[in-house]
């Protein structure tokens, strides 16, 4: 593929940087703002793929004395640690691997904590895995629902013994694990057998030691702390050497800044460090910027670029991106937004410094999955970690990167070019010393990738135009993918003095508990409490004249509340049987939709400040073509409760013929499975037997097999979105 003649490197038109290079002067590492701490490290490896990390990974474990700490936002024990066929003493499987060490290592405690992960990914995730890890005392299980409505857990730390830690963009996961050659139909990156092989998948991963390690360790146990209310122990001093003696590190003697993102969530102060440190280390290029990134829809980090490119001394921005997405959710949302981003750093290339590519590989037709989180500006810094340049990865999800300066020191530029260059060199299918060479030639990066192009392995020029097509129906970026978490905008809280606060929650729990104690006293809440009260009174009320009346409003009631719309199902069909239950539960959902969706209506621009200020119209304007569409694709997006979406529809102006139709067509599956699989437990408990209990796992299968069916259109057809 050859490029216009404005994309030609060796254009009149084209401007190369001409600032000489020399060390930056200052450092860009700020603690406190753009960093949560600075520390060192004595040795440093970049860990290319899947294979490179799961090999170091299992020779630290296998060191380890007193604890491995592994968060991420995803885990599988099922995974294969050696899946390239190679023989070891220890087992293969992830979770056997564990227990191996655990039984070998009596002092030894293994902690695995993933994000409490939403119900969209329900086919993706190992649901046994909590009674398979906990089957050992000595490893502990938690799932990290400690954040705000649509946000995630989304860090990548694992740490061994304090002395060694790895930091990126890899889980341990199903379809992590390949090699640098990512060969098109690779038998081991089956997931399990009998699987077709995963689509080839390209990541990086650092591993540091040193106090930056012991750093790592301390701020896993303060998400563990976070999320459990409970501590990890440190090891004891001089616990011994845990880094992997098969991996060279490529640099030595080194400052390591980690930068996070953290939400406002109860307490916890909002932590925007990964943010700041790109938008400061951006800012400080002069030659050039060289980015692989599996998303690309930051504002902030987009308007940062922009200003690069239109500086006519400013560095040439070479980003490696995701190709081409698996599912139609993605296809539908980040693609989008990554177009609309793409567009404006091309209409801002005035020089024409901007490098847009993807890895191809011969026989490949859905391209490599590029989920790498990697920077590396101008010899000088480099970074790796979990944070995708997103809006989510800002300010909503928990990211942590680490990111290295040179410090004036030729060997660390050395080692920071070379980790560029092995990175080029694995996309072009040449060797780094070959892409050193041409980069002496003249100092582009571009002009080396343009002139190692070819036929083969290599990289191609974005092409983003398929995303136009479906560009009007995909919200704004601020719906989509968020800045801030939902409650912060929609519910944004007055600040007021502590004390007075304090003093508030205070009085507000003594009225609770004398209303409480009153209510136990004279009214019959004990009585409620009751199961055989409580069956009497739900038929006494099912055959009052009230009852529809009384049904459809406790649905009112509930969006109000902002209850789980699950639960007044639950109690609907039980109450009043699977028919007329169903019909009720259908009814007042409706309706609570449509009063929630007025609410959002009367707010109207309020509300919608919040959310995505000056973008009101904007979004209006997405959603009008195709409005049903929108609202259904909403309904299946993981983003807030029920009534929350009802009420920023109706502040987005939404046509509410629109919004009617689409409600109904995503809020019916889930609620006729949930009502005949109500019914048919009830029924089971009335009478139980072999009849019943196998009609139950009958509609219990029958079920499975019509959410997996689904899952193929939603949630498998959006594979490359399932990580955010």
């Amino acid at each position: 593929m050859t490029l216009s003649q404005a994309d030609d490197p060796h254009s009149s038109t084209r401007r190369f940087p001409t600032v000489p290079h020399s060390p930056w002067s200052d450092s860009q590492f700020d603690v406190g703002r753009n960093c949560w701490k600075v520390e060192r490290a004595d040795r440093v490896s970049f860990l290319v793929d899947g294979a490179a990390y799961f090999s170091a990974f299992r020779e630290a474990a296998i060191r380890a004395r007193h604890g491995i700490l592994i968060l991420g936002w995803d885990f599988d024990s099922r995974i294969r640690t050696l899946p390239d066929g190679r023989t070891h003493e220890f087992p293969d499987r992830l979770g056997e691997f564990l227990h191996h060490l655990l039984a070998r290592r009596k002092q030894l405690h293994v902690y695995v904590l993933t994000w409490d992960f939403h119900m969209i990914y329900w086919r993706e995730r190992e649901w046994w895995l909590p009674s398979k890890l906990s089957a050992h005392r000595r490893l502990h299980f938690l799932r990290d629902g400690a954040h705000p409505v649509g946000a995630s857990h989304h860090q990548k730390i694992v740490v061994v013994d304090d002395t060694v830690a790895f930091v990126g963009g890899m889980d341990f996961a199903a379809c992590r694990w390949d090699t640098a050659g990512h060969e098109p139909g690779h038998p081991a990156r089956r997931p399990s057998d009998g699987d077709p092989p995963c689509r080839p998948f390209h990541d990086v991963q650092m591993m540091v030691d040193g106090s930056a390690a012991a750093a790592l360790g301390e701020l896993a146990r303060d998400r563990w702390r976070t999320a459990s209310g409970t501590s990890i122990p440190f090891p004891p001093p001089g616990s011994g050497e845990a880094w992997p003696p098969g991996v060279r590190p490529d640099l030595t003697d080194v400052r390591v800044a980690i930068a996070r993102t953290d939400p406002k969530f109860g307490r916890r102060r909002p932590v925007t460090e990964v943010e700041a440190l790109f938008v400061d280390s951006l800012r400080a290029a002069r030659r050039h910027i060289y980015i692989e990134t599996q998303y690309l829809t930051s504002r902030t980090i987009a308007n940062c670029l922009m200003e690069l490119l239109r500086n006519p001394m400013g560095p040439e921005v070479v980003m490696i991106l995701h190709p081409n997405s698996d599912g139609w959710l993605e296809q539908h949302t980040m693609d989008v937004l990554r177009s609309r981003i793409v567009k404006r750093l091309r209409s801002s290339d005035r020089f024409h410094r901007l490098g847009l590519y993807y890895p191809k590989i011969p026989g490949l037709h859905e391209g490599i999955n590029v989920h790498s989180k990697v920077c590396v500006i101008d010899d000088e810094l480099v970074r790796v970690g979990s944070a995708n340049l997103s809006n989510r990865s800002m300010g909503v999800d928990t990211e942590c990167d680490l990111a290295i300066e040179a410090e004036g020191r030729a060997a660390i530029r050395r080692g920071i070019a070379g980790f560029r260059e092995a990175l080029l060199g694995e996309h072009l299918g040449v060797t780094r010393e070959a892409v050193r060479q041409e980069f002496q030639r003249d100092g582009s990066l571009i002009g080396t990738v343009e002139r190692l192009r070819s036929a083969g392995r290599s990289l191609d020029s974005f092409d983003d135009t398929g995303a136009d097509d479906i560009a009007d129906i995909v919200p704004d970026a601020e719906f989509v993918d968020p800045r801030l978490p939902y409650e912060a905008r929609l519910f944004p809280m007055e600040r007021r003095k502590p004390a007075l606060r304090h003093v508030v929650k205070a009085v507000i729990g003594l009225l609770v508990m004398v209303l409480l104690a009153a209510l136990w006293q004279w009214a019959p809440v004990r009585e409620w409490l009751d199961v055989r009260y409580a069956a009497a009174y739900l038929n006494e009320l099912a055959a009052g004249p009230a009852a529809p009346v009384a049904a459809v409003a406790g649905f009112v009631a509930g969006g109000l509340l902002v209850v789980p719309v699950v639960l007044l199902i639950a109690v609907s069909v039980l109450t009043f049987g699977p028919w007329w239950g169903f019909i009720y539960a259908l009814i007042g959902m409706t309706l609570s939709a449509v009063v929630t969706f007025g609410i959002g209506r009367l707010l109207g621009r309020t509300l919608m400040d919040h959310l995505s200020g000056s973008k009101l119209y904007q979004v209006s304007r997405a959603l009008a073509a195709k409005g049903v569409l929108a609202v259904v694709v909403l309904r299946l997006l993981p983003v807030a409760p029920f009534s929350i979406v009802n009420a920023v529809a109706g502040a987005s102006h939404i046509r509410f013929r629109d919004f009617f139709f689409g409600t109904l067509i995503g809020e019916l599956p889930g609620l006729v499975s949930l009502a005949l699989f109500v019914e048919q437990v009830l029924d089971t408990i009335r009478h139980p037997g072999l009849g019943s209990l196998g009609m139950l796992a009958a509609i219990a299968g029958l079920l499975i097999l019509a959410l997996t069916g689904i899952s193929r259109w939603v949630s498998a057809q959006t594979h490359g979105y399932r990580e955010p």
